[in-house]
């Protein structure tokens, strides 16, 4: 049977309390204090007092009966009801008194500060093939990232369609098609790790409610994830998965012309994200969040100049009428079910988290690719949203469900403050668990704005909007006090009327790109996480969109140059630079190629898997779609001059040097998705945020190099950049 347990943990229960207004008019941090503990101790004890097991946290309760845990559910879903609703209720009130309208007091976050290089890595090849191989550009070195295509030394791996397929790519010349493996659904990623392929697809959403699909007649209601494969959130999209199931295939791939299937893993749940460390996959799964039961009230009904008395009793008649019908719901479909072809249940915990935060689960499930059978799942009542992982920690950043609202199912957040939810991962399936909950000021970007060292994760966040003078941007460390992670030191106030653009972390140093009308990078000392400081400051036009360590004295950047308007700026051509930071308090731009005019684009500005910088033959490969014939003044080029991938000799000493370019012809116009990964035709009017190219990745074997679009994979001599050695179609 699986098992569901529901921590409790006390020091992270404070925002749960309703009696305790943190932060509000007339009451004392030491009163909100006082009362968060009485509430607190109370909690505690209801919980202790129904023999929970002793567990992480001092209050956990072991729920052996589904149901219960069902129960749990509905109790959030009821609070957040309750929330809203009172919160409508005293916007009402106010209005009627003619007194200005005021957001509630948002008491899960407080302004005080507690006292107190390349990492592409290619799969390990059977010998036979290249010597020099690029891989994955991870944003973690050992922390392998899921993709939709893989490489060793002499094979590659791409899912398209509902189709796994094996390249024998070694030697180049002669590179074929050996393997087409059907997958249920539609193929999304992939790792490969020795002779083991794991394969996720989406599959269509299967959840029931009493034999009725889930759907606009049924009491129920669900809704899929706001984006699929969201890289770059500055436009607000948030990691939220593509509303499908998930299939999970793992084949065995010793005989690489004949992949066997050996495990397959079902989960009602949405892909989020995945990391693998060795042999051990740790998969982020999204629940859609319940809404609306049918027949649901979310607006009281009075008069057009009700009384204060009209308006309480018909906020008291809606709660009660959506309290009864909330009791009616079967919830059992909410909670996120797992089947193992191997018959082996799996071991599922659920944790609440403090934070009210909608009533979506998110799960990792952890499995070994070959030994071990076991399936470790950890789950919280929370919404999914940006993921990074470091060897021993997995972290989510979720924007904060909205308190109030006309409906409160509308899943709409407030973007001001980012929860934090913490995992801890490893080497083996059984590290898998909950750890406990944070909360920061501001939205985080993506999944760069997070970094864990030495046990402080480090965290960049924007509050506000560019170019509002309000607006400004922060750099948070926190550390985990048993359970809560609390902020420890912060940097508040960077950039003021600016908004961030990239965020990179190495070591004791961190960097931040703002962008208002010039950019801004910021270079900041970590070594103290207690006491971070602000280094060095470059403004320079235009800004990056991806940063990456050339070595440890120097940047690699992506983004857009600019013209600047005086109080705002125009975007322009795609812009590679190459900055010094070897004195941090004086960083240096010391190489600038500036590539097209405005609508120049590649998949490389807001995605950091097709960039590929190969170290040991100082080459840089981007996808890029080149505009010609725009301008300063927010006009688009017209002409597309070329679609492929370009490839530049690369060093700290003599910049950039074009050393060709391998061309993929593309439609001049969007259009509808070419794939299953959701791309698009690119034409020369994407704006920034939506950067895309015809080219998707590209792999380096020896002197040869493998540019993959949606629908074919090139092989080109990088001595002869320009003569199409093979094409092989992936469709």
């Amino acid at each position: 049977m699986t098992r569901h347990v529901l921590a409790l943990p006390p020091a992270l229960l404070l925002s749960l309390v309703a009696g305790c207004s943190g932060g509000a008019s007339g009451s004392s941090m030491a009163d909100y204090t006082a009362c968060l503990s009485a509430e607190t101790a109370a909690l505690t004890a209801a919980a202790l007092s129904r023999d929970a097991p002793k567990g992480p946290f001092s209050a956990a309760l072991l729920v052996s009966d589904p149901s219960r845990v069902e129960s749990i559910v509905r109790d959030e879903v009821k609070a957040s009801m309750r929330r809203s609703l009172e919160s409508a209720r005293a916007s009402s009130i106010a209005f009627v008194r003619c007194e200005p309208l005021r957001p509630p007091p948002d008491r899960s976050y407080s302004e005080t500060v507690s006292a107190d290089s390349n990492t592409s890595e290619p799969g390990v090849g059977r010998g036979g093939g290249a010597s020099e191989v690029s891989g994955t550009n991870n944003q973690v070195a050992g922390v392998d990232e899921a993709d939709f295509i893989k490489n060793d030394d002499k094979y590659i791996y791409v899912v398209t369609g509902s189709t796994l397929r094996v390249i024998e790519a070694w030697p180049a010349e002669t590179a074929h098609e050996i393997a087409k493996v059907p997958v249920p659904g539609t193929a999304k990623k992939l790792f490969v790790e020795g002779n083991r392929a794991l394969v996720y697809s989406s599959t269509p959403r299967q959840v029931t409610n009493g034999g009725t699909n889930i759907g606009g007649s049924a009491d129920a209601m669900y809704y899929p994830g706001v984006s699929g494969d969201c890289t770059y959130g500055y436009d607000g999209c948030v990691p939220a998965g593509d509303g499908s199931e998930t299939e999970i295939s793992i084949f065995d791939i010793s005989d690489r012309t004949d992949p066997k299937l050996v495990r397959s893993i079902h989960s009602s749940s949405s892909l989020i994200a995945a990391r693998r460390i060795g042999n051990a996959v740790h998969t982020v799964l999204g629940q859609p969040a319940l809404t609306a039961p049918i027949g649901w009230e979310d607006q009281p009904r009075f008069s057009n100049t009700p009384s204060e008395n009209e308006i309480n009793e018909a906020y008291d008649v809606v709660i009660a009428k959506n309290l009864t019908k909330l009791d009616a719901v079967d919830l059992g479909t909410v909670l996120p079910t797992f089947t193992d072809s191997t018959g082996r249940p799996p071991d599922m915990v659920l944790f609440q988290s403090s934070i009210p935060d909608g009533t979506a689960l998110t799960s990792v499930l952890s499995l070994d690719l070959v030994s071990d059978p076991s399936l470790e799942v950890a789950s919280v009542i929370s919404r999914s949203g940006w993921v990074y992982a470091s060897a021993d920690a997995l972290y989510m950043a979720v924007p904060h469900q909205q308190i109030a609202g006309w409906g409160w199912y509308d899943g709409r957040s407030e973007s001001e403050l980012s929860t934090i939810h913490k995992f801890s991962i490893g080497t083996a399936p059984s590290a898998t668990a909950y750890v406990g909950t944070g909360v920061v000021k501001g939205r985080v970007l993506n999944q760069f704005a997070m970094d864990d060292k030495d046990g402080f994760l480090r965290v960049a966040t924007t509050t506000g909007r560019s170019p509002n003078p309000d607006a400004h941007n922060t750099l948070s460390i926190l550390e985990d006090r048993g359970g809560k992670l609390d902020v420890v030191g912060q940097i508040d106030q960077i950039a003021k009327s600016e908004d961030i653009r990239s965020v990179r972390f190495d070591g004791t140093r961190g960097y931040i790109v703002t962008f208002k009308n010039t950019d801004p990078l910021f270079v900041f000392d970590l070594t103290d996480p207690r006491a971070p400081r602000t280094m060095g400051e470059l403004k320079i036009p235009g800004f990056s969109t991806y940063m990456h360590m050339l070595d440890e004295t120097h940047l690699l950047t992506i983004g857009y140059d600019a013209a600047d308007q005086d109080n705002f700026a125009f975007f322009t051509g795609v812009v590679l630079q190459i900055f010094d930071v070897s004195n941090p308090s004086d960083p240096k731009l010391t190489h600038k190629e500036t590539i097209g005019t405005r609508g120049t684009s590649s998949e490389a500005l807001t995605n950091h898997l097709a960039f590929n910088y190969f170290a040991p033959k100082n080459l840089l490969a981007l996808p890029m779609t080149i505009c010609e014939g725009g301008d300063g003044n927010g006009n688009y080029g017209s002409k597309m001059t070329f679609s492929g991938l370009m490839v530049y000799d690369t060093t700290v000493a003599n910049g950039f040097s074009l050393r060709g370019r391998v061309s993929h012809p593309n439609a001049s116009q969007p259009g509808p998705p070419r794939n299953t990964h959701g791309y698009y035709d690119v034409g020369c009017s994407s704006w920034w945020t939506n950067a895309s190219s015809e080219v998707k990745r590209s792999i380096i074997m020896d002197d040869w190099i493998f540019s993959v679009s949606a629908t074919r994979i090139k092989v080109n001599n990088l001595a002869a950049l320009a003569t199409d050695v093979k094409e092989l179609s992936i469709q």
